[in-house]
Order: C-alpha cells, then sequence, then structure tokens
C-alpha cells in the first residue's frame, strides 16, 4: 500500500513540474532597431487578453455550433461607411471605389497580393485591370519570409507578371525602413516596411477576403500589415515584436495585436489615415490564404465586394457576412481557432478603426 501510495505521489509531483514548465514566462529579447537592412530571410482590452496557441492547420473540427461575432456597444455616431455591391465585376469594382468619393494624391500605390504560383485565388486582372489603369496607380507588394516563389525579389517579379500585376513595385527589394507605432505595447513602437513603401503619396489597397492559416482571415488589416511589412517586418509582427529574423511561428494573440500596430503605422504615415482607401473582394472564399498555391475549394459562395475609408470596420462588415452565409462552418471554425477577430479589437482600441459601420447596399 506504501508502494502504491509514493508512486501516486511521484505522478502527482512530476505533472506538476511539468505544468509549471508550460506556464514559465519567456521574456523578450530587448529591441535592436535595424533603420536600413537587405531584406533576408470582448470588451476589455486587447492587450489583457490571454495569449492563445495556433491550432495546427489541419486541426480536427470542434462539435460545438459558432458562437456569433462579438459585438461592441457603439453608438450610430461612431459607425463607418461600408459600401457593398453583389456585382462582382469591374463595374461594381468601380461603384465601390465612387462611393468613397476619395481621390489620390500624388503617386498612388495599389496594394494587392501577387498570389503564390500555382493555383492561389489571387484577384485577377479582369477584375481590377481597368480601375487600377484609369486611376494611374502602380502596384506594390512584399517579398515573404517563409520561402516559396516571392521570397526574393527577382523572382517575385517574375510571378507578378505572369499574374499580370504591371506595372510593379517589390517594395522590400533592397531594404527596409521603419514606421513609427504610435499606440499599442507589443511592436514597441516601431514597424519595418520595405524602403520603396516611401515613394508614394496615396495607396489604395485591394484584398482578396478569404480565411488564413495563421491569421483566421485575410482582408484590409492583414493586407496593410503582413502585406506590407518587408521580410524582417513580417518575422517582427508574427513573433509579436520579439525578434526580425528567424521563422514565422509565434503565438497567436500577439500576432493579432501586433497586425493591428502595424497597420496603424501604416494608416498613419499616409496622411494619418487620409491617403488610403480600402476594398475587399469577396469571392473564391477558401479557408486558405493566397500564399497557399494549393487552397482549399471554398464552401461558401461568392458574396460581393466591400468598400470602406477604414479598415477595421471593412473586416468587420466581411466577417458578419460570413457569418450569415451558408456553408460557413470551415470559414467560422478557423476564425474562431486563430481568435482572428483580436486583431480588429485591438484595432479598434489603438485607434485603426472602429467596428461600429453603416452597410451600405449599392443599386
Amino acid at each position: 500500500m506504501k508502494k502504491k501510495t509514493a508512486w501516486i505521489v511521484s505522478i502527482i509531483l512530476l505533472f506538476a513540474m511539468l505544468a509549471g514548465c508550460g506556464m514559465a514566462e519567456e521574456s523578450a529579447p530587448a529591441l535592436s532597431i535595424i533603420p536600413s537592412i537587405s531584406p533576408s530571410v470582448s470588451s476589455a482590452p486587447a492587450a489583457e487578453r490571454a495569449t492563445a496557441q495556433a491550432p495546427a492547420p489541419n486541426a480536427a473540427a470542434p462539435l460545438a455550433a459558432p458562437a456569433a461575432p462579438p459585438e461592441r456597444a457603439l453608438s450610430d455616431e461612431d459607425a463607418a461607411a461600408v459600401f457593398f455591391t453583389a456585382d462582382i465585376t469591374e463595374e461594381g469594382l468601380q461603384a465601390v471605389y465612387d462611393a468613397l468619393e476619395w481621390s489620390p494624391s500624388g503617386s498612388l500605390a495599389v496594394k494587392v497580393t501577387t498570389g503564390e504560383p500555382p493555383n492561389s485565388n489571387y484577384l485577377r486582372q479582369e477584375l481590377i485591370g481597368g480601375l487600377v489603369t484609369s486611376l494611374n496607380g502602380t502596384y506594390v507588394e512584399s517579398n515573404t519570409a517563409y520561402g516559396g516563389s516571392r521570397a526574393e525579389a527577382a523572382m517575385h517579379y517574375q510571378v507578378a507578371e505572369d499574374h499580370g500585376f504591371t506595372p510593379m513595385v517589390i517594395m522590400d527589394e533592397e531594404e527596409s525602413m521603419e514606421l513609427a507605432v504610435n499606440n499599442g505595447d507589443v511592436l514597441k513602437g516601431v514597424n519595418y516596411v520595405g524602403a520603396r513603401f516611401g515613394e508614394f503619396d496615396s495607396m489604395l489597397v485591394l484584398s482578396h477576403f478569404k480565411g488564413h492559416q495563421m491569421a483566421g482571415f485575410g482582408g484590409a488589416v492583414k493586407n496593410i500589415s503582413i502585406g506590407i511589412g518587408s521580410s524582417m517586418g513580417k518575422v517582427w509582427i508574427h513573433s509579436g515584436g520579439t525578434r526580425t529574423e528567424g521563422g514565422i511561428n509565434g503565438d497567436t494573440d500577439p500576432f493579432q495585436m501586433a497586425m493591428a500596430e502595424a497597420g496603424l503605422s501604416v494608416s498613419d504615415a499616409l496622411g494619418g489615415g487620409e491617403n488610403i482607401v480600402y476594398i475587399n473582394v469577396m469571392n473564391r472564399l477558401s479557408v486558405d490564404c493566397d500564399c497557399n498555391g494549393h487552397p482549399s475549394e471554398p464552401d461558401i459562395h461568392d458574396i460581393g465586394i466591400l468598400a470602406s475609408r477604414d479598415p477595421v470596420a471593412l473586416d468587420k462588415a466581411c466577417l458578419d457576412l460570413i457569418w450569415e452565409a451558408d456553408g460557413n462552418e470551415a470559414f467560422v471554425r478557423r476564425v474562431e481557432g486563430r481568435n482572428g477577430f483580436l486583431s480588429l479589437e485591438h484595432g479598434e482600441d489603438i485607434g485603426l478603426g472602429t467596428q461600429a459601420y453603416e452597410l451600405v447596399r449599392l443599386g
């Protein structure tokens, strides 16, 4: 009996030691700011939320029914206008752009995702080419930080040309530059983008709305954070502001909050948000990002095109439409499994935008 009791006590002690190791906090390394480097490689404040580790991309689906998306108690006076059309054509795209009543100032960058070959769901030229040409815009992108066909500028330019994105500027083809992060604590006051970002005065952000293996979903906020971050900037964001080299692995919640802070730095750099507008295209609604050359087939029918001057409101409106759509189970699980709403909650907390919106249906 004594031997059995001792064995049980030993097991309990072993589990207690393992739990203690798992709960130990790892201190973040000191920030080393590198101004120019060749790319190589709930209602409570969001900062108070507990860190959660992202599940594996192919994790088993939970059996529970999806919860309703979180809501914030805001007045109509706080609401941002989000324009919607179900017409996913050149004419529909032009209509939502015109509804913004915005004109670019100076040189215009058009932020797109070039799409990983061979079969990603990037936005096609037959949809966006006419608008971009009419605005005399220049497509812009940044290199990836995870390998693939778009990790180095020379090959990335070739992919961009193959996919019809010309003229194109790979913003971090030579070096990075710093942008100030004026609110939030995750990125410690600095974001890293491609140095050629500084060549442009205005930006039109064209995003294919979809799921994402790490962020839960990809829309406007992701496109101006990870999408504009240089290779080192992508690592900085993915790691929650702890390093600029190495893989893009990191804890989910700091990553979500870092995206919002990086997006704020871009918005602030473009006239405090006055010189940047956003359009999300809700077609080919796969749970996988356009960085995946072999994405899962969509379970949700195409929905439409949405536009706003507020990236947080725009992404929230898109998520609300996903929550209402038939066949949304896999998409909802992916967003919830990555705590995807946190990027919008933190974005609202730090002043990037608002989750309160008015959906204005066109035509």
